[in-house]
């Protein structure tokens, strides 16, 4: 039987949200439940319900940075018992047999991963998100937080953390390694962070140095504004590595030309409009544009396990439900530092 769960949606594009109470499926044999404590707000989720990207399934309930504490289990979990702590992040299932799920890469899933939210299950039915008081997932999708992690902080982690830590993992961020991360903001700010406990050399290139000290307190050793254009000619040719977070278009020549020779530049930010850039600017160093989504399940855990381990937690701003239309109006001015989190506890 479906149990109800108190809920925010927004009933349609660009609404304010409304407190609303869904369905939750019945726990299945290999389901948890999952009595959600925080979920973190992502830019993501304001793409979607503004609309702009296109694919958007109305009502809809936000949120895939969500973490809480198992309620319930179904007869064959073996993974986690009841009163452990878990978090769900940006898909909650996949078809778990072709190539890709059995490598762990289940976001790139034959059948199709189903999203947390705006999404339809494999039965048809919507999914829906964090900004709920409790959800259900096959155990597969549940990430257990190491104690050390705090729920609110280990919440953005979910979409943030593995969104940065899979660009740096995969592109060799590690001692010697000269990494630039675009853009100090929710994104950021996290892999400031995960490349100084990699090891990496981090360098924070951002529109103005307003945020230089906490770059710094976050693990980078250099910061730079680029609205100086004098930047762009002394870092030339300094970079292993440059991770963009930024959801703007950028001058992708300028950036280009500060990789080393074989270097990659990794986007993980989704602009709305196409980006722009010279072959030649690739071709005459062997440069890689490339981009990133998220990360597998057995990647994620390692993130979170990571973070535990070496102190990484996003910069939060908690606030309660009723502040979430507050934050939707913050977070495109960059006013937040630096992610937005939902004490669920206060959902009416």
């Amino acid at each position: 039987m479906s149990t109800p769960a108190r809920a925010l949606w927004a009933p349609e594009a660009k609404a304010r949200f409304e407190p609303t109470t869904i369905e939750r499926r019945a726990l299945g044999a290999t389901d948890v439940a999952i009595d959600i404590q925080f979920c973190g707000i992502c830019h993501s989720d304001i793409h979607q319900v503004e609309g702009d990207w296109g694919r958007n399934l109305f009502p809809m309930v936000p949120g895939h940075e969500i973490a809480g504490v198992v309620s319930a289990v179904g007869a064959e979990v073996t993974r986690v018992k009841a009163g452990d702590r878990v978090g769900v992040g940006c898909f909650v299932d996949s078809c778990g047999a072709c190539e890709w799920c059995v490598a762990g890469d289940e976001h790139f899933c034959v059948k199709g991963v189903v999203a947390t939210y705006n999404h339809v299950n494999y039965d048809g039915t919507p999914t829906y998100g964090g900004y709920s008081d409790h959800i259900v997932v096959d155990e597969r999708f549940a990430v257990t937080i190491p104690d050390g992690l705090a729920l609110d902080h280990a919440a953005p982690l979910l979409c943030a953390g593995i969104t940065m830590y899979s660009p740096l993992k995969r592109w060799g961020a590690g001692p010697g390694q000269a990494v630039a991360i675009v853009g100090m903001g929710g994104l950021g700010h996290v892999g400031v962070q995960i490349a100084a406990a990699m090891g990496a050399d981090v360098t924070v290139l951002s529109q103005t140095l307003s945020k230089q000290a906490d770059g710094r307190r976050f693990g980078a050793k250099d910061y730079f504004a680029t609205s100086d254009k004098d930047t762009f000619k002394a870092l030339r040719g300094r970079f292993d590595l440059i991770v963009n977070t930024v959801s703007a278009n950028l001058p992708l020549d300028e950036y280009l030309a500060l990789l080393k020779p074989r270097g990659a530049m990794v986007s993980v930010g989704l602009p709305v409009e196409p980006d722009r850039v010279h072959a030649g600017s690739l071709v005459s160093r062997d440069r890689i544009l490339t981009g990133s989504n998220t990360g597998g399940i057995p990647l994620t855990q390692e993130m979170i396990d990571f973070c535990a381990a070496h102190g990484v937690a996003p910069a939060i701003e908690v606030i309660d439900a009723a502040r979430v239309d507050e934050a939707y109006e913050r977070v495109p001015r960059s006013d937040v530092r630096y992610r937005f989190v939902i004490d669920v506890s206060t959902l009416g």
